[in-house]
């Protein structure tokens, strides 16, 4: 292909040069009418010389050389031409798939986020708490004035995500985190057994995972009277309420709007000791420590009416001293009708300024032991000890029923000063002396 057209250019340029030398002595010639006529170029001459035969009719290829089959064949496109046009469809081709893939990734995205195309069914999810932290942050008012502190809790996103993919609740775990992390789910999800349904998006998934929403389980609960504190949040934990560190954590610290509770000094769990009424209660499993400890307390609240405030402040009493010995009413009558008359009993010897020689105040700081308390227990030094200290003790000694309550603030009118349990019958014989008191005693096999 190449040394054809160097044949060409060597043709054109040859017959250049020789129609520039005639140029320089020609004449212009005339034809008949007189009017001059141009010299056909040279070199279309010596084209035309190069492609038609001498006779005019036997045509040649611009070689020069004879003709052959070769020169009446088609004429194909170039490699170039054809390699530019593949590489084209393949690209489009190439495009094409990319398109498709993405589309069928975003079209399973959608369908799990959505919670599309998914079979119908149910299914229990637990978050305990110990996969959840909390810290304290400051709040600030609309004028980005600093207000104060709360605290906040934030759920493991990592477990919470593996949680759901073993349910079958979700298929992308990297998805779901992605989602959370944009809607703030960790600080939304609380702790808790709730039961999922499949059809539920990721959005419904995170309002569906706290306490108070319609898939949250929850537990009945009934509390006996005479429950001590420590009792009382071991069956919470027993039950999957909350944990039994976190509630004494709670009642140790969590600050609780309650006016019985304004006095309280103490900074220990026991400082709730008496307020938790005894009641059968409905809890979410695995809810937070102080929202189940509130609703004890304000079941406690609507318990004590205001004909009871009135006797309290009648007696000159305030709520605390009543309840603790209402506590030792409940932990020590056999049965409604002794309450009254133990009650008489403890304040004749308050009034006295005897010690009351109750033995379950003494039992009270240890909550494993079975039966009657030891001589070492009896002489231990302790406020708790009512037989070396008169007065109350520190605390109440058990939650009290609304029977002790009002038996503490409607106590007999006795002279009785001891009373001792008959075990024959299981009831208490109440004594005007010690004499009497020692006599039955000494009938006994306690």
């Amino acid at each position: 292909m190449a040394e054809q057209n160097d044949k060409i250019v060597q043709v054109l340029r040859s017959e250049e040069e020789r129609s520039g030398k005639k140029a320089a002595g020609r004449n212009d010639s005339s034809d008949a009418k007189g009017r001059p006529q141009r010299e056909k170029s040279s070199s279309f001459v010596s084209m035309d010389k190069l492609l038609i035969d001498e006779t005019g009719q036997e045509p040649k290829n611009y070689t020069g050389d004879e003709t052959s089959e070769r020169d009446y064949r088609p004429i194909r496109q170039s490699h170039e031409y054809r390699s530019g046009c593949l590489g084209g469809i393949m690209y489009f081709v190439f495009i094409l798939c990319v398109s498709v893939v993405l589309a069928c990734l975003t079209w399973m995205a959608a369908s799990d986020m959505l919670a599309l195309n998914k079979a119908p069914y149910t299914t229990t999810v637990t978050l305990p708490m110990s996969i959840f932290s909390s810290e304290t942050v400051d709040t600030f008012d609309e004028n980005g004035v600093k207000t104060g502190t709360k605290r906040v809790t934030h759920a493991d996103m990592e477990y919470v995500s593996n949680t759901l993919k073993e349910a079958g609740l979700i298929e992308y775990k990297w998805l779901f985190e992605l989602f959370g992390r944009f809607s703030h789910a960790d600080t939304k999800i609380k702790p808790g057994e709730y039961e999922l349904q499949s059809t539920f998006d990721y959005r419904a998934l995170v309002q569906n995972m706290r306490p108070g929403s319609g898939s949250a389980v929850t537990v009945q609960v009934t509390f006996p009277e005479g429950f001590s504190l420590r009792q009382t949040f071991l069956l919470l934990e027993e039950k999957g309420v909350a944990n039994y560190d976190d509630l004494m954590n709670a009642a140790a610290s969590y600050k609780f709007n309650y006016d019985f509770l304004e006095d309280m000094e103490s900074t220990q769990a026991n400082r709730l000791e008496g307020f938790l009424f005894p009641d059968t209660y409905e809890f979410y499993v695995g809810m937070q420590s102080s929202s189940a400890i509130n609703k004890f307390l304000e079941n406690f609240h609507y318990r004590i009416t205001a004909e009871l405030l009135q006797r309290m402040e009648e007696r000159g009493q305030n709520i605390h001293e009543v309840i603790t010995i209402a506590s030792m009413i409940e932990k020590e009558a056999a049965n409604d009708n002794e309450r009254a008359t133990i009650a008489s009993v403890i304040y004749n010897r308050l009034r006295a300024g005897m010690p009351l020689g109750i033995d379950a105040t003494t039992l009270y700081l240890y909550p494993d032991h079975e039966g009657a308390p030891t001589a070492s227990m009896l002489e231990e030094d302790t406020p708790y000890n009512t037989r070396l200290y008169t007065g109350l003790t520190p605390t109440p000694i058990c939650n009290p029923g609304l029977a002790s309550i009002r038996a503490a603030l409607y106590p007999e009118n006795t002279n009785f000063y001891y009373y001792a349990l008959d075990t024959s019958t299981g009831l208490h014989k109440f004594f005007t002396n010690a004499n009497e008191f020692n006599n039955f005693v000494a009938t006994q096999s306690y």
